[in-house]
C-alpha cells in the first residue's frame, strides 16, 4: 500500500503540474524598478547562510518522494541533478523506510549518486527520536526536515487522525539530533502563530511551503471514491503570504510552494527568505525532459537568479530584502487584515541607497 501510494502521490503531482499554471500571489508582489541600482556582475555572490549552514546558491530541490523502486530512481535522477548543479536536496517522506527497511535504497540513492552534497532527510512530526536518528544516519544526512501536514492527513483516508502531540516530538527531535531542524509545511503554508511556535520549539529553520504549488489535499481526494472533500482545494497561505505574515520573526525562514521561476525566487528572498526550494516544477521536468532537462534548468535558474540581482543591485540574497516592493490584489488585502507595514515595504530602499551611492559616485 505504502509504495502504491508514493507512486500515486508522484502521478497526481505531475498531472497538477501539466495543469493550470496561472496567476498566484507571487504575482500580487512587485519589485519597484530603479534604473540606476544595478551593480557589476562580479560585485554578486549567490552564497547563503543560515543556522549555521552555507550553501552556494539560494535555490534547493525540496522534498518529494522514495519508497517504491518508481520513486527510487526519481531520488536517483533528482539526486545527479543536484550534484551537477551543486544545490541542496531533500528526500521525500521516509515513512515508507520505518514500516519496511528493503525501501532504504530508494533513499540512500541520494547519497549513493551525491556523496559531497548538502542532502536533507525527511520524516513526519510523528516520528520518534530514534526514527529521526535512523533516518539521518541513513542518508549521512546534512540537515533534517520534519514536515507538518495536518490537512493532507486529514484528507488522506489512511492518514492519522491525532496531532494534539506534534509540538512535543517536534521539540525533542530538535534536542536531540546532531544536524540542523527544518520545519516544513507541505504546501498549505506556516502563519506567524505557527513559525514563532516552531522557534520556541528549538528548529533551526522554517520552510513556509504555501500554496499554489502541489495540492496534496487535492491529492488524497482524488484517491478517494467520490472525492468527499474537494471543498479543500486551495485550503491554505501561500508562501509570499506567509513570508509577509512573519516579518520581524527571528528564525530563518525558506520559502517553497508556487515558485515557478527565477523572478518568483527573487520575490521569496526580497520578503525574507534565506533560500528558495521547488519541488513539483522541477518533478515535471524530469519526468518530460530527462536528467539533463534538470540539470540544464536549474542551470538557468541559477544564472538569471544571480542577473536579477545584478539589475536590483543586491550583492547578496539578503540584500535583495532592502528592495522596493509593492503588495497588491489579494495579497494586499491579507496583509492590510494581518497588519503588515506595505509602506515601509515600498520605501526601505531610501537610506541603503542614499548611503550605497555616495560610496560610488565622487
Amino acid at each position: 500500500m505504502s509504495a502504491n501510494r508514493k507512486d500515486d502521490h508522484v502521478r497526481l503531482a505531475v498531472e497538477q503540474q501539466r495543469g493550470h499554471r496561472g496567476h498566484n500571489e507571487f504575482d500580487d508582489v512587485s519589485f519597484v524598478h530603479d534604473a540606476l541600482c544595478g551593480i557589476d556582475r562580479c560585485e554578486v555572490s549567490p552564497a547563503t547562510r543560515f543556522a549555521g549552514i552555507t550553501w552556494d546558491h539560494p535555490l534547493y530541490i525540496n522534498a518529494m518522494t522514495g519508497g517504491s523502486v518508481a520513486t527510487g530512481a526519481i531520488n536517483r535522477d533528482l539526486a545527479i541533478a543536484a550534484r551537477e548543479t551543486g544545490v541542496p536536496i531533500a528526500t521525500g517522506s521516509m515513512s515508507a523506510y520505518f514500516r519496511d527497511e528493503s525501501t532504504a535504497g530508494t533513499f540512500s540513492v541520494m547519497r549513493r549518486e551525491n556523496p559531497d552534497g548538502f542532502i536533507m532527510a525527511n520524516v513526519n512530526a510523528t516520528a520518534s527520536v530514534e526514527q529521526a536518528r535512523r533516518a539521518v544516519d541513513l542518508l549521512r544526512a546534512d540537515a533534517l526536515q520534519i514536515h507538518l501536514n495536518v490537512i493532507q492527513e486529514t484528507v488522506m483516508p489512511e492518514g492519522d487522525r491525532s496531532f494534539s502531540h506534534w509540538s512535543a516530538q517536534i521539540e525533542k527531535i530538535a534536542a536531540a539530533v546532531d544536524v540542523p531542524v527544518i520545519a516544513k509545511e507541505v504546501g498549505f503554508g506556516l502563519s506567524r502563530a505557527a513559525v514563532l511556535a516552531l522557534q520556541d520549539m528549538g528548529v533551526a529553520a522554517a520552510d513556509v511551503s504555501g500554496t499554489g504549488g502541489t495540492d496534496f489535499a487535492r491529492i488524497e481526494n482524488d484517491r478517494r471514491d467520490g472525492a468527499q472533500y474537494s471543498y479543500l482545494d486551495g485550503w491554505g497561505l501561500s508562501a509570499p503570504a506567509c513570508l509577509l505574515d512573519s516579518q520581524g520573526t527571528q528564525i530563518p525562514l525558506l520559502a517553497s510552494g508556487g515558485v515557478r521561476n527565477p523572478l518568483d525566487a527573487a520575490r521569496s528572498l526580497a520578503l525574507g527568505a534565506v533560500a528558495v526550494g521547488v519541488s513539483g516544477g522541477f518533478l515535471r521536468t524530469l519526468l518530460d525532459e530527462g536528467v539533463a532537462g534538470l540539470i540544464a534548468r536549474i542551470s538557468a535558474w541559477q544564472e538569471q537568479l544571480v542577473a536579477l540581482m545584478t539589475a536590483l543591485g543586491a550583492r547578496t540574497p539578503a540584500e535583495l530584502a532592502r528592495r522596493d516592493v509593492l503588495i497588491r490584489g489579494d495579497l494586499r488585502a491579507f496583509c492590510l487584515d494581518r497588519g503588515v507595514d506595505l509602506r515601509q515595504l515600498a520605501a526601505r530602499s531610501r537610506s541603503f541607497d542614499a548611503a550605497s551611492r555616495r560610496r560610488v559616485l565622487p
